[in-house]
């Protein structure tokens, strides 16, 4: 389905020596080393001899966000503070440019696109992609949320957009989402997939009432009792309980994989869309980028199962990809200092050791 290459490591002593030899005391810049690595690696794959690769300079190239939306029939069930009517109100709210994601894109140098997973209402746009699975899932607790040919066509709407940036040369792609109801799928999906009870995965969202927190958890605890067949397999797993924008994410972090990209990835939605991903072909990891941890409940506890350190702690909980967004500057920051900083035998600096 996805085919990833296992990424190459036959510069690392290369990297790390160069990293060493910056004007700092051993692993001072600390995570930035750490992500500095990963990425040029993951950008020098196809440097062919150690010469040509002393010569390459690893850049961020075109950094493409893509926010994916898409109704949830489980919002019905009262899960969350708005209705699914909100979803489409917000895509309006990105087309027009006035949500946090639009205003973080355009601030950082972020390109933004929008994608119509599967809205309840279509925004009538040319700047909107239509990957349309349908107008909203089945409610996950009474119904499959969808059929897994939807599963395998969203796969394939992911890996024609991702395959377009990539013609494009960007070579550094995050992922946001919007979507009212998609705490919950992703609360059950972590639950099904962790083995863990829906208590310990499902939090409050957006900032719902102590008295919804306890239907989510009800809904989660429906649905893994209903579909615990489907846990098995990553693809029956996702067409029980999650959301058609979790579906095109999935799919978008494998082809990005496959094409080569840096993948970094948002918050508790996306990090959902991730472990699917990993257990759908774990090469994929080795190109994802972890932005940040969230405020909501689940995502510590993913974040230490992936074993993965994120970027950034801002107790975010908005979607959108805002984290995602946010961590650009750090990303630029750890190829500045790996393609500017001077070397200690460039500096005339006496060599410090720690």
């Amino acid at each position: 389905m996805f085919n990833i290459p296992r990424i190459a490591n036959q510069f690392s002593h290369i990297i790390a020596d160069k990293i060493n030899q910056k004007t700092k005391p051993l692993g001072a810049l600390g995570q930035l080393e750490q992500c500095a690595t990963q990425l040029v690696t993951i950008f020098s794959q196809k440097v062919s001899s150690e010469a040509a690769f002393k010569a390459f300079t690893p850049v961020l190239n075109k950094p493409t966000l893509l926010v994916f939306a898409g109704d949830h029939g489980v919002a019905a069930q009262g899960v969350s503070i708005a209705p699914s009517d909100v979803t489409s109100q917000m895509v309006t709210n990105f087309v027009s440019g006035g949500a946090a994601i639009n205003v973080f894109c355009q601030q950082l140098g972020w390109l933004l696109e929008v994608v119509d997973c599967g809205i309840l209402h279509p925004v009538a746009s040319p700047s909107v992609h239509n990957c349309r699975l349908g107008s909203i899932t089945q409610p996950l607790n009474t119904n499959m949320a969808m059929s897994i040919e939807q599963v395998y066509r969203g796969f394939d709407n992911a890996k024609q957009l991702v395959k377009q940036l990539s013609l494009k040369g960007c070579n550094t792609v995050a992922f946001g989402e919007m979507g009212i109801g998609n705490t919950t799928s992703a609360a059950a999906i972590m639950a099904a997939m962790l083995k863990l009870p829906a208590q310990q995965c499902v939090g409050k969202g957006t900032g719902v009432s102590d008295d919804i927190v306890e239907r989510k958890i009800a809904v989660v605890e429906q649905a893994l009792i209903l579909h615990k067949s489907q846990f098995a397999d990553p693809i029956t797993l996702l067409a029980a309980l999650g959301g058609f924008e979790i579906v095109h994410i999935t799919g978008a972090m494998l082809a990005a994989a496959e094409q080569g990209m840096a993948v970094v990835v948002d918050g508790f939605i996306c990090s959902a869309a991730a472990m699917i991903a990993i257990n759908i072909n774990p090469t994929v990891k080795e190109y994802l980028i972890f932005a940040h941890c969230s405020n909501e409940q689940g995502h510590r506890l993913m974040l230490d199962t992936l074993n993965v350190k994120p970027l950034l702690q801002l107790d975010l909980r908005l979607g959108e990809g805002s984290g995602a967004a946010l961590s650009l500057p750090l990303l630029q920051a750890s190829l500045g200092f790996y393609n500017k900083m001077a070397s200690f035998a460039d500096a005339g600096v006496e060599q410090v050791v720690s």
